[in-house]
């Protein structure tokens, strides 16, 4: 209970906006692992946040999902525990882990209490160097996500999502389902799991964000007494690829009282120069919530939908600039025709100068609610650091988005908008919308 208690405590102070968040580190362990940290020693805790590139988009076609079935394993037991002794001892730790598999690479969170940092970590490093996956946990595991697979099926938003991902990458890693088919994850063995284990964690592969009350000094040893024992080197990573575009609109036939629908096109990298000014543009387009155009247009002065949105996806393999929305299927045909009118009006005639003072505004305003905490910041750090940017990038950001001009902006608007190459994926029975093929 005291410990339950403490986390609370903890939760609440980590909570507030860190007073440190743009004093940024670099750390390089003895061995020449390096990570960002954040040091703040206010509060009991530390927050690590971990990514190995990679992911799903390294499986062999014939063993889709492998990667998130391993990770599901990753604490179903390890070195000498089984899971129920994992369990036991990471609650006795007061530990807090978390394993994520995506197509771009696997990420790893750990809040631990300061007092049982070496504790925590040692059975984090079990975790990450020496799963048992036992044959039990694999048929439980396996149930899960042929549920989880199952339950996709007749989910309107994944079929939407998928279908869109098919047409703008075929036989990309993009295109195939995260999770497996049942046809893949009835086969796979736990050689399987264990090879994809070797091909996924390693140390060339590894970016490191670390927040709270640990030292520069303290963290190099830290961070090679968690890692040692892994690969050195994994497999050279798929190389990016530019969607396809196309004007298509694609209907998929579901029957429910309204059509989900997924749009986009190709979009832009973020290591391009053009991203910030991008960034912003999006946010008058359709990421601004009831600022934004398409929230405006679609929703609010004609009732179409509850809500719609836009956004930049640039993925490590691919970047698109694309946008989801709902609507009745009696009313979706006339959603989707103010949509393409308001993005075809954007590329046009950019944005002005008041869009443009609204969008700063809230973008360099919102910007610090973002450092809600340490395990918020740890990620933010690793994310800074896949995405190849600056040490003192937090620092810097805001003034990069004010630098901007109206002509910077609508410049690069008319650059990335391509209303001629807009893709949209109907899934529904909507009225008035004819598929093009």
């Amino acid at each position: 209970m005291i410990r339950i208690l403490t986390w609370g405590l903890i939760a609440l102070l980590a909570a507030l906006p860190a007073r440190a968040a743009t004093d940024v580190v670099e750390v390089t362990s003895p061995s020449g692992i390096t990570a960002w940290l954040v040091q703040e020693n206010s509060i009991p805790m530390i927050a690590f946040n971990f990514h190995f590139e990679g992911g799903a988009a390294l499986e062999p076609v014939d063993k889709l999902g492998v990667t998130n079935m391993m990770v599901g394993l990753l604490e179903e037991g390890a070195g000498d525990l089984d899971s129920l002794g994992f369990a036991t001892r990471r609650e006795e730790l007061a530990t807090r882990l978390r394993f994520r598999a995506g197509r771009d690479g696997i990420s790893v969170s750990a809040r631990v209490l300061s007092e049982f940092r070496d504790e925590s970590l040692a059975l984090l490093g079990l975790a990450l160097k020496q799963p048992n996956f036992p044959e039990e946990a694999i048929t439980r595991v396996r149930a899960q996500v042929v549920s989880n697979i199952r339950s996709d099926q007749t989910n309107p938003n994944t079929i939407a999502g998928r279908t869109f991902a098919s047409r703008a990458f075929p036989d990309h890693p993009y295109s195939r389902p995260l999770n497996g088919t049942l046809e893949t994850v009835a086969t796979l063995t736990r050689e399987d799991l264990l090879a994809a284990h070797a091909r996924s964690l390693a140390l060339n592969q590894l970016t490191v964000g670390v927040v709270g009350d640990i030292s520069p000094e303290e963290l190099g040893p830290v961070l090679d007494r968690l890692f040692s024992g892994l690969h050195k080197t994994g497999p050279v990573l798929p190389p990016p690829t530019a969607p396809i575009d196309a004007a298509e609109t694609v209907v998929i036939d579901f029957d429910a009282p309204q059509s989900i629908v997924s749009f986009g096109h190709s979009g832009i990298p973020r290591d391009d120069p053009d991203f910030i000014a991008a960034y912003v543009a999006n946010q008058v387009l359709g990421a601004g919530g009831y600022g934004s155009r398409l929230t405006e247009e679609v929703r609010e002065k004609r009732g179409l939908t509850y809500g719609i949105s836009s956004y930049l996806s640039p993925a490590r393999l691919g970047s698109l600039f694309a946008g989801s929305v709902s609507s009745a299927n009696n009313r979706v045909g006339e959603a989707i025709k103010v949509l393409r009118a308001e993005w075809a009006r954007m590329d046009r005639e950019g944005i002005t100068e008041q869009e443009l003072a609204d969008a700063k505004r809230y973008l360099t305003g919102a910007y610090p609610l973002r450092f809600d905490g340490n395990g918020s910041i740890a990620s933010i750090l690793v994310g800074l650091q896949r995405e190849d940017l600056p040490i003192d990038y937090i620092a810097n950001r805001n003034g990069l988005i004010e630098a901007l001009t109206l002509d910077d902006v609508n410049r690069v608007a008319a650059r990335i908008l391509k209303p001629e190459a807009l893709r949209v994926v109907v899934v529904g029975r909507p009225e008035g919308v004819v598929a093009t093929e």
